[in-house]
Formats: structure tokens, sequence, C-alpha cells
């Protein structure tokens, strides 16, 4: 028999940089991954399900499959920018799978990094989201968007970074090894820094994020004090999140291990590595699900 015929689960996480897709066994066995270009729904749509499909389609004709094969088979996409389930029909009603389960991402990062058990999750990477559980109970922080949210995030690293570049050009902040380095990049010319500004999305940012995080670890005061607001609102997440639990706490992402040394000595003690990634994540739900549906066709019968 083949894989599709034994059983095989989809699991996607879909970011602002990009996006990845997992094939599975049901036991739990990876059998392919693919990488794709960014996800995020709420800036693109149309972008995200392209990129989406063709993460999906690079790991399915790796193993020597073709996506309709694949029509049947449960999937859960994990996606920045749902917002709420409207969101998540309108992505769903434009994929080919009749069995998708989509979220956003906050589901599958803690599934990821904390399985079923307890704690608080930071996933930091270019957006922000902080997620809590704490018997059974659900509590998510941030995840609101670029625009009035994802603080400590690497687009919002990277567009403080700018704004202490202009600052400092206007003698309102003091220049450093970092801000004098990105002005370098646009030509030493604060328009052309501005030009970028103007049609920059939160992908566009990031990118300057881990200059940031490399500034800071020599200390680069700039670099420095960007880190330290941006772990003082995750230590406020923290705070709330988890007043009068204990459990564990855990950074992931691209950005959020960089910030563990910047934590209030409380969280930075109770740290644990993540288990796994969001995809992890997102396969372990693909997983669920097809139980779940399994359980109910069962029970029609």
């Amino acid at each position: 028999m083949g894989i599709v015929e034994n059983g095989c689960v989809i699991g996607v996480d879909g970011g602002g940089t990009g996006c990845r897709a997992g094939l599975a066994t049901l036991d739990g066995s990876v059998l392919a991954t693919a990488k794709a270009g960014p996800a995020n729904f709420s800036t693109d749509p149309d972008q995200a399900r392209a990129n989406v499909m063709a993460a999906i389609t690079c790991a399915a004709e790796s193993v020597g499959l073709l996506p309709a094969q694949l029509r049947c088979c449960a999937i859960h996409l994990g996606l920045a920018g749902i917002m709420q389930e409207a969101d998540a029909a309108r992505f769903r009603a434009v994929l080919p799978f009749t069995r998708a389960v989509v979220t956003d991402d906050r589901p599958t990062s803690f599934a990821g990094a904390l399985g079923q058990g307890d704690g608080v999750l930071a996933a930091v990477g270019t957006g922000t989201l902080v997620a809590a559980r704490f018997a059974q109970t659900h509590r998510y922080f941030c995840g609101w968007g670029f625009d009035l949210s994802d603080q400590a995030s690497g687009a919002w690293l990277g567009r403080g970074a700018l704004m202490r570049c202009l600052l400092a050009h206007d003698g309102l902040a003091a220049q450093s090894p970092l801000t004098r380095a990105i002005m370098a990049q646009f030509g030493d010319v604060p328009t052309t820094l501005v030009d970028f500004a103007s049609a920059a999305l939160p992908a566009d940012y990031a990118t300057f994020a881990p200059q940031i995080v490399e500034a800071a670890k020599v200390g680069d005061e700039t670099a420095s004090d960007l880190m330290r607001q941006g772990a003082a609102y995750l230590n406020s997440c923290f705070a709330a999140a988890s007043a009068g639990q204990s459990g564990p706490f855990c950074l992931s992402g691209g950005i959020g291990p960089h910030y563990a040394p910047y934590l209030e000595t409380r969280f930075r003690d109770r740290l644990v590595a993540p288990l796994g990634t969001a995809l992890d994540g997102a396969l372990f739900l693909a997983r669920q699900a097809h139980q779940n549906m399994e359980t109910l066709r069962l029970a029609k019968e």
C-alpha cells in the first residue's frame, strides 16, 4: 500500500518571512518537509495561499506524490494573520483539501514547543505571539498584527532601529556602530531610508533583526536598548500569563532565544528549550484532527 492509503497528515507553519510544510505518517514519522515564501494571511492572502501550496507541492513531490493525491488527508495550517474564524473560513475555501483545519500560528507554536504540557511560550520571529496554558485554560497575548502589536518581534526591532537612525541623523539620539552601519546600507541618505520604509512590510523590517541581535552581543548601545525594551514587553507578558502559576517558560522563533539574557531572573531561571518547532506542532495537531474526524465518521456509521 502507498503512503496515502496507509494514512498521512499535512502540517503547515506560515509566517511573515516564510512557510514550511510537512508530510507525516499517522504514527508521527516525518516523510518530507519543504519551504516556501511568506504566508501571512493579513499581509497578503493570495501570496499566503500560493506559498502554502508551493511548500506542500514540493514536500509531496519529494516522496513521489501529487498534491491531488493528498486531497483527503487531514491538514492543519497555522498561519500568521488569521485573526478570526472568518479569516480561517476564507482561507479554507481556497484550498483543495477536504479535511483542512486553519488557525492562527499560536496553537501550532505552543504544541510544537510545549506539547500537551502547561507553561508559557513566547514565539518571536518576524512577529510575536505569547501563549499560556494552565489546567487546560489557554490565554494569548499580542498577535494583533504589526500595525498595532508585535512588540519585541524582528519587524519591531528593525523598524525601531531605522527610527533610531533618523533620530541620530537629526542629533536627537546618539550615533552607534549599528546606526552608522544601517545608514551606510542606505547610502547615508535619510530620504532613501524613508522611501524604503514607505513600502516596507514586516518581513522587510525583520531583515535588520539579526544585525541588531549581533550588535547587542558586542555592547552596541542602540541595539542593547532595543533588546531591553523588547525583553521588558516579554517580561510583562510572562508576569501576566503566569500569575500564581508554576510551569516552564519557553522562547522560540528566530529571535526569541536571543532575549534570554535580558529577561528578569525569575523568568530566566524557568526557561526550558522548545520540544520542537511550530511545524512539529502543526503535524501533531493534524494527527489530532485526523483522529477526531475518524471518530466522528465511525460514530455516524
